[in-house]
């Protein structure tokens, strides 16, 4: 942690293209729904491609976010089914190993304390040094949540970690300090994973006018205006640092 409080604490916005991370770090991401994981795709996909260890949990199914009768799908548990397929197809053209995928269906069935007890397990058996989540700053209820609780069982059980609070299209409002920057090649292949999520690219389509990919990589633009950077798209983060 000592090598990563160096790093973050440096004068910000961090570029994080350019830090020198230490090796083979264990990288924790909690995605509220199947497809929070590839909102900040490139971001992850720097770190999967330096051999840092990437654990992924998906914490809700997400079956609000389908439109009656998609693919057939009318019950909430075929629309579950419907996103977490989907999730498993964009982690595997990701290239995550299919073991450090998993749904974990939190906050469904009445009992939230033992759903919250699920979460810290799973947080405690990945043993993360760094955590990337949604910011509290979110009109989204499931992105609040999830931070909300993330950060009161973060500090009552004193983990020792740095937490990545991603922009998302509904964050309200964030400190910017860390981003990573990207060029078309990039937000092409950003796009591809994407639109694996075809659900949801169906109904961005259908209620926005356009498609899934285009208003995160709208949202990615409007970012990299932001913090002034090279090239034309960035994904940014505020930094929030746990016990120590």
């Amino acid at each position: 942690m000592h090598e990563l409080d160096r790093l973050f604490n440096a004068p910000r916005p961090l570029r994080f293209n350019a830090l020198p991370l230490p090796e083979l770090l264990r990288v924790t991401v909690l995605a509220p729904h199947p497809d929070d994981f590839d909102a900040i795709g490139v971001t992850l996909g720097l770190l999967h491609g330096a051999g840092h260890r990437l654990e992924v949990a998906v914490l809700t199914a997400g079956a609000s976010g389908v439109e009656d009768g998609y693919c057939g799908a009318y019950t909430d548990a075929e629309k579950a089914a419907l996103r977490e397929a989907e999730q498993r197809a964009s982690c595997a053209y990701f290239g995550l190993p299919e073991e450090r995928l998993a749904f974990l269906r939190l906050w469904e069935g009445g009992n939230d304390a033992a759903d919250d007890a699920r979460l810290r397990d799973y947080v405690e058996r990945t043993a993360p040094q760094l955590v990337f989540l949604p910011h509290g700053n979110d009109t989204n209820r499931t992105h609040r949540r999830v931070y909300e609780t993330f950060d009161r069982i973060a500090r009552a059980e004193g983990w020792t970690l740095w937490a990545l609070l991603n922009r998302d299209a509904k964050t309200t409002s964030m400190r910017i300090d860390v981003y990573t920057e990207f060029d078309e090649t990039c937000a092409q292949w950003k796009a591809a994973l994407l639109r694996l999520h075809a659900s949801q690219h169906a109904r961005n389509l259908n209620t926005r006018g356009l498609g899934f990919d285009e208003r995160v990589l709208a949202m990615n633009r409007e970012s990299a205006e932001l913090v002034d950077c090279e090239q034309p798209y960035a994904e940014c983060f505020e930094l929030q640092r746990y016990g120590g």
